[in-house]
Order: structure tokens, then C-alpha cells, then sequence
């Protein structure tokens, strides 16, 4: 399981001209999901985001957590965060787990991110064609693998 974490000033995502998610100051989680992820990867990947010290405290160091600012979550799918480029022009997604195996994992990644936050957390749609608009705050952008755990 890969996420790439954007802090955000703003962010949305629509679906068919429909607004479907909305925050202000918070974080952006795109998350990819391979076909041997497991409840193991989501409660790892969900502990190290809440911790994750990437917002200013008083002093302008990114020294806070999403959990200490009480800041807004979207979390949207994004299969083609397991590309492969090796060969040719044309970006494999063979990696990327397939819908029936995705989507629970996906419903549950949320679940557990609500749970662990104690907070509600947006998503976009699994599998939908969606516009995602963010303005990144800093620029901050981490990817996080739950494979490379050590």
C-alpha cells in the first residue's frame, strides 16, 4: 500500500461537476493499493499518518500532526500510484489491485483513518472519474510505502 500525502491549504474532489469532497487546511492522501495488502498495511500506514509532523508549530517548524491541528482528511484512490515504466512509453498497472480485492481495502483504510483520527475523513469514489484541485501548503508532498516499513 503507497500514499502520497500532500499538506493542503484547500482541496476538493468532483465527480460528473459535483462536489463530493471539500476541506481547507488539512491533508490530500492518494492511496494505491496492490493485490497482497493487508488490514497489517492500513492499521501501519493509518499510525504513521496521524503522527506524521508535517504541519508548523509557532515557531514555522513542521512539528505538529494532523491529529494535533485537527485538520480535514480526503483520501482518494489512485491505482496508478503502482505504475511501471520499465518498458516502453506506456505505463503498466498490472501491480495495482483489482476492484474486488481494492475496494474493501480502500473502505477500510477510511474507516480506520476516521477511528484512528476520532474525526470524520472525506473520500472521492472508487473508480470514478474524478477532478481532484489542491493547493499544496509549502510545497509538502510525502509518499509513504507500507513495504519499505524499515
Amino acid at each position: 500500500m503507497k500514499v502520497v500525502v500532500q499538506r493542503v491549504s484547500e482541496a476538493s474532489v468532483t465527480i460528473n461537476k459535483k462536489i463530493v469532497a471539500s476541506i481547507s487546511n488539512g491533508m490530500l492522501v492518494l492511496l494505491g493499493i496492490v493485490e497482497e495488502d493487508t488490514q497489517e498495511d492500513i492499521d501501519w500506514l493509518c499510525r504513521k499518518l496521524i503522527g506524521l509532523r508535517v504541519f508548523p508549530d509557532e515557531n514555522k517548524v513542521m512539528n505538529k500532526s494532523i491529529q494535533d491541528t485537527k485538520g480535514d482528511v480526503i483520501v482518494v484512490s489512485q491505482f496508478t500510484l503502482h505504475a511501471s515504466t520499465r518498458k516502453g512509453n506506456r505505463p503498466s498497472y498490472i501491480k495495482a489491485a483489482k476492484p474486488d480485492v481494492a475496494i474493501p481495502l480502500y473502505e477500510n483504510f477510511i474507516a480506520t483513518l476516521q477511528n484512528s483520527l476520532g474525526q470524520s475523513v472525506q473520500s472521492g469514489e472508487f473508480g470514478a472519474d474524478m477532478k481532484v484541485k489542491l493547493l499544496n501548503d509549502g510545497p509538502v508532498t510525502i509518499i509513504i510505502d507500507s513495504k519499505d516499513k524499515v
